[in-house]
């Protein structure tokens, strides 16, 4: 019997030299869909802050806590940007447990997050992963998935959760998420989660470091400018907080934080409303 090497399991198209945010992302979590250069770069960022797999997972816990309260309020449209290798539940097996009509588009440019999206959305209805990139606000509103199951005249959520920070300044995230807002109705919602300048010095240098001109390459910014992102929105719950703090409408036994303390690499998340 032939053993498949890791090399061997790469998808065409797949760089195995080069790190991904959604493997090393995939990695943290758990997951088994990443190469060696992502755990190195998890690696690395493992060693000066340990506790990152508890903000992943956290950060995790925030996106199915902000995806199931709006569900909840009655949205019944999202569209996951960056959606990331699928994680169980993903946000369609969380909304749809609020309401077996809510439809949901996936978003990524990853071609292994394309092929998982192929196999496990394969017989779901309502339910659609796109090859696409965010930074192509443009490119996604033509996609016929997008069109033939997100209708925005009426509310919709937009999820950005872990993804912004991918995209460098001179690719103007907040004119992206503008493109975004502007084709938005009133009462949709932007879910937005984000790395912050004010994580452990050593990891955000440890991170830049692995991951230097790679498409895992990430800016870490300031309070004020995420919440600039969210500019036209109005925030609901607790505003833009870390990630493990951020819960709506729960019982206290629901809201345990994951982490003691703060941690060294520092993700806040928030959900702002888009008003009529």
């Amino acid at each position: 019997m032939k053993i498949v090497t890791e090399l061997e399991r790469v998808p065409p198209g797949v760089d195995p030299t080069v790190p991904s945010s959604a493997r090393v992302y995939d990695y943290l979590l758990g997951g088994k869909d990443n190469l060696a250069i992502d755990r190195a770069v998890a690696g690395k960022l493992l060693t000066v802050a340990p506790d990152t797999r508890l903000v992943a997972r956290a950060n995790r816990r925030f996106l199915t806590r902000a995806v199931r309260h709006l569900a909840e309020q009655g949205v019944r449209q999202f569209l996951d940007l960056g959606t990331g290798i699928p994680t169980s539940p993903s946000v369609h097996e969380v909304v749809r447990e609020v309401s077996p009509a809510c439809r949901v588009v996936y978003v990524d440019y990853d071609p292994v997050v394309r092929l998982h999206a192929e196999v496990l959305l394969a017989k779901a209805p309502g339910v659609a992963g796109i090859h696409g990139d965010l930074r192509r606000p443009a490119d996604v509103f033509a996609d016929p998935h997008v069109s033939g199951l997100i209708d925005f005249d009426q509310p919709v959520a937009v999820l950005m959760v872990a993804v912004l920070h991918f995209v460098m300044d001179e690719e103007d995230p907040a004119g992206i998420v503008a493109s975004f807002r502007k084709r938005m109705a009133p009462g949709s919602h932007l879910v937005l989660s984000h790395t912050m300048a004010d994580s452990e010095p050593e990891a955000i240098r440890q991170l830049a470091m692995a991951t230097a001109d790679s498409p895992a390459q990430s800016v870490f910014r300031k309070h004020e400018e995420v919440l600039a992102l969210f500019d036209g929105f109005e925030l609901i719950g607790p505003g833009l907080v870390p990630v493990q703090d951020w819960r709506i409408g729960e019982p206290d036994d629901a809201a345990m934080p994951l982490l003691d303390g703060e941690p060294r690499l520092r993700v806040e998340g928030g959900v702002g409303r888009l008003a009529g």
